[in-house]
């Protein structure tokens, strides 16, 4: 499916699209080296089993910026609580340091940053392409 083309499911025809950004607690840059490349592949796994389509990812030592593509059957609140929920379990399990670093409690910040997005992808493609050197698409 091309980026602009329209999702076409059984029973709807949608084009919704987010860029959400989500923090570590207290914003520590925590997301780095092994980190980092561990939380993207979470990100992008977990993306697909929801059948969401990545159009840009990055994930930058302080911050995640996900910009993508999702079904209609559920909200963008929903995408970030699976993605958070996840990524924090699984790092904080995979990594004992990152344990120590954000003291035992969830990863991620409770709050998040959604912003629909219509027209002038290329300006949110931009901006998040320059975010981070980590920028990467996911092989899906």
């Amino acid at each position: 499916m091309g980026l602009h083309e329209l999702r076409r499911d059984i029973h709807t025809v949608s084009m919704l699209t987010d860029h959400m950004v989500f923090c570590p607690k207290y914003r520590r840059p925590v997301l780095v080296g092994d980190i980092a490349d561990e939380c993207h592949v979470l990100l992008c796994k977990i993306l697909y089993e929801l059948d969401c389509e990545i159009i840009r990812l990055a994930v930058a030592p302080d911050h995640v910026h996900i910009f993508f593509k999702y079904p209609p059957k559920y909200s963008v609140s929903y995408i970030a609580n699976r993605l958070k929920g996840a990524t924090s379990r699984i790092l904080r399990q995979k990594f004992p340091e990152l344990k120590a670093k954000v003291k035992n409690e969830s990863l991620w910040s409770p709050s998040c940053f959604h912003g629909s997005v219509g027209q002038g992808w290329e300006v949110v493609e931009t901006y998040i392409k320059n975010q981070s050197p980590t920028v990467a698409n996911c092989s899906q």
